[in-house]
């Protein structure tokens, strides 16, 4: 495999640093312990992650935000956190006396289930009588993955014969993204590792080799996970399924592309050195810069995450770069000892031989097979290469209006089937399609009438009612004519309940309450009431979606410029020069836009998928952007280092020709990391997974091999202003 980046000349023959003898014995011995020492602490935390995430979308919205600060509120209305779950029952005809019997008691008997918490509901039928609503209370803190299927097997086992029983509501959505999430441990892991093993011994033709570079990616998944988990039991972080999977692919693929990275410099020098302790330490000072400068600017893209207003958006910052500090740090530790230890023997059946004669700089291009051909081939016609490669990027961009990135229905988060869904859309049949998951309105006592009034003039709103505490039902109507009773006929009418002057009122919404109607619904209302004049705070389960969509909107057009610019001003120290970073950053972001346009054609005509998250294009930006800058830095670092002693032409054929096979393992180890991600059936994660794999192998296959290189080229020397290297000959 070609050289990767970094310093090279010609050695003396046999010649090489004399390494110290701690080197040759006792340091590579304490790496190897201390890392072992790690992943047997860190492992077993996979399996307890769940213990310190939490997948309420309530919780990464900021404080400041009006679905926040309902929800905090309406607690001391409920004095309880449980989270509601609605049974739908439906029959194939018209429900009869004794059904309706065996409904009421197989709901009773829900009682008895442990983490059911608080008074469970009487069936309330529909009007055209073929269904009934329950609403059960669970305890916050329970396993709803676990609980929910419960529910609806003693339903199932309770009910009379056809009648069908579904869980839906916000217990019912956050029991299936319980559900999908359940295989990042397992799952995931397991395709992507297996991915990864796969291209590696393609790549290597090795038995031990791909062993060692899977080994130091999970090592260092490990020590992450372990410093990960205790911040987020410290509530430093926070934790979801979506950041842990994310986590998980990074590392896994960072750490193994900065590992080829040393072992293609580790087994030239093999080749050159008969010493393995003088080949290590020759080979870590030339992996060292690229792979500190390629970890640095990714960290640096991810930190500016931090700067959302969405937690979940500025959570997966630092957890990320964590993890992407574990994986520099493996790679130029862990592996480095293991593979010193194991010497020649780490390549068998494929040895590298001694021979003092090589000399990786003064060879000829052509020497390096097919990257040298295709590196002699661009460098024929350089301008026609880069402005036809340009036509087409360019043109792939425009799908990108096509992407419809404004949010999804709660329904929609998981891929293929979903009794919550199932039991929505029954719902929306035989009820208000809001019923259960209600718009909550917390206004003064005074304006509690006015507020009423105003509720019900809006189609979106069906019906409104307050909470009272003398109600059986724990609340009780409210119509343009005041409170009603809720109770047998000539019951007196129930009193609100009031805390500091407050009360909270419910609207059952007419529409699904996660469709775009419910959430302009929202929108309304809360302008209605700022007109009015009126201290209201609008939340529920619609009101978060909505505020979270606006965070993420508001996050992707802040964050986008600030990566731009962090990333730009980081490769003119790195390069030191304006002109090659900015190059580097155009292609990057045409590549990315590339990316998002054949994934708007392909996930709306192919996939049919109901849109995308707000977020997918920022998250697509920042890891597209970052990773993909990564290439171009392994690819520029060595385009300079051959320019300071070929010239600027010779420098980029010949930069291009010897790192263009390890570059390209890695952008391949990278792409099928993040499309192991699909195994998870979360729409999010599938999208990214596309965007990201996609826009890798593109940047791999197109932009780095081809339109760089010819832009290089066609520039020449000038490509390196205002450095002195884009004034002076080679020397």
């Amino acid at each position: 495999m070609p050289t990767p980046p970094g310093p090279s000349g010609p050695t003396h023959r046999g010649s090489g640093p004399r390494v110290p003898r701690a080197l040759r014995s006792l340091i590579p011995a304490v790496l190897i312990l201390v890392w072992l020492a790690a992943a047997g602490i860190g492992g077993p935390y996979f399996g307890r992650v769940d213990e310190v995430s939490s997948n309420d979308r309530t919780a990464y919205l900021p404080d400041s935000a009006e679905a926040t600060r309902a929800q905090a509120l309406a607690g001391d209305f409920s004095g309880s956190d449980a989270i509601p779950a609605i049974i739908v029952i439906t029959g194939e005809q018209e429900l009869t006396e004794d059904q309706l019997g065996a409904i009421t008691d197989a709901t009773e008997a829900l009682d008895d289930v442990d983490g059911v918490e608080g008074e469970i509901s009487p069936p309330i039928p529909s009007e055209d009588g073929l269904a009934v609503q329950v609403f059960v209370p669970l305890d916050a803190d329970a396993d709803l993955g676990d609980l929910v299927p419960q529910l609806e097997e003693e339903l199932s086992s309770d009910l009379p014969a056809g009648l069908t029983a579904r869980v839906t509501g916000p217990a019912g959505f956050s029991a299936d993204l319980g559900a999908a999430f359940a295989g990042i441990d397992g799952l995931l892991l397991g395709v992507a590792l297996a991915a990864v093993l796969i291209i590696l011994v393609i790549v290597y033709r090795s038995v031990l080799l791909p062993l060692i570079v899977l080994s130091t990616s999970m090592f260092a998944l490990c020590a992450a996970l372990l410093l990960i988990w205790h911040l987020a039991a410290a509530d430093v972080l926070l934790l979801s399924g979506q950041t842990q999977g994310i986590l998980f692919i990074l590392v896994i693929g960072a750490a193994t592309d900065y590992s080829l990275l040393y072992v293609a410099r580790y087994r030239d020098e093999l080749r050159r050195q008969q010493r393995k302790g003088a080949a290590t330490v020759t080979a870590l000072r030339g992996t060292v810069e690229p792979v500190l400068a390629s970890g640095g600017t990714v960290i640096a893209g991810l930190l500016c995450l931090l700067l959302s207003d969405l937690k979940s958006n500025s959570t997966l910052g630092p957890v990320a770069a964590i993890g992407i500090v574990f994986a520099m740090l493996a790679a130029l530790t862990l592996l480095p000892a293991i593979l010193y230890v194991a010497g020649r023997v780490a390549f068998w059946p494929r040895h590298p031989v001694y021979d003092p004669s090589t000399s990786d700089v003064s060879s000829p291009v052509l020497d390096h097979g097919v990257w040298g051909r295709i590196a002699t081939a661009v460098a024929r016609r350089p301008r026609t290469i880069w402005m036809l490669t340009a036509i087409v990027l360019a043109v792939g961009c425009a799908g990108a209006l096509q992407l419809k990135a404004d949010g999804v229905p709660q329904s929609d988060l998981v891929i293929g089937s979903s009794s919550a869904r199932d039991g929505q859309v029954a719902l929306g049949e035989h009820f208000p399609a809001g019923a259960g998951s209600p718009v909550q309105v917390i206004v003064d006592e005074e304006d509690l009438q006015a507020s009423t009034d105003l509720l019900l003039q809006d189609d979106g709103i069906d019906s409104v009612s307050v909470t009272a505490e003398d109600s059986p039902s724990g609340s009780a109507p409210v119509t343009a004519d005041g409170v009603q009773a809720q109770g047998p006929p000539g019951s007196p009418a129930a009193s609100p309940t009031v805390v500091d002057g407050r009360v909270l009122l419910q609207g059952t919404l007419t529409d699904a309450p996660d469709s775009a109607a419910a959430e302009q619904t929202v929108r309304d209302l809360r302008a209605a009431l700022g007109h009015e004049g009126f201290t209201a705070i609008v939340g529920g389960e619609t009101a978060t979606a909505l505020d979270t969509n606006d965070a993420s909107a508001h996050d992707r057009a802040l964050i986008i410029p600030v990566v731009l610019v962090v990333i730009l001003l980081i490769l003119m120290m790195l390069l030191r020069s304006v002109l090659a970073p900015i190059m580097l950053v155009a292609t990057t972001v045409l590549s990315f836009g590339t990316a998002l346009g054949v994934a708007a054609l392909v996930f709306q005509h192919v996939f049919a998928f109901p849109g995308a998250d707000p977020a997918v294009p920022l998250y697509g930006f920042v890891f597209l952007v970052a990773l993909g800058i990564d290439y171009n830095i392994f690819l520029m670092t060595r385009v300079r280092e051959e320019a300071l002693h070929q010239g600027a032409r010779e420098g980029v054929v010949r930069g291009l020709a010897v790192t263009g096979g390890v570059i390209t393992s890695a952008g391949l180890v990278l792409a099928a990391t993040f499309a192991a991600l699909s195994v998870i059936p979360i729409l999010f994660l599938v999208q990214i997974a596309f965007i990201v794999a996609f826009g890798v192998l593109l940047d791999t296959f197109v932009v780095r091999t081809l339109l760089v290189p010819a832009l290089a080229l066609d520039l020449g020397r000038a490509i390196w202003w205002p450095s002195r290297l884009s004034r002076r000959a080679p020397r």
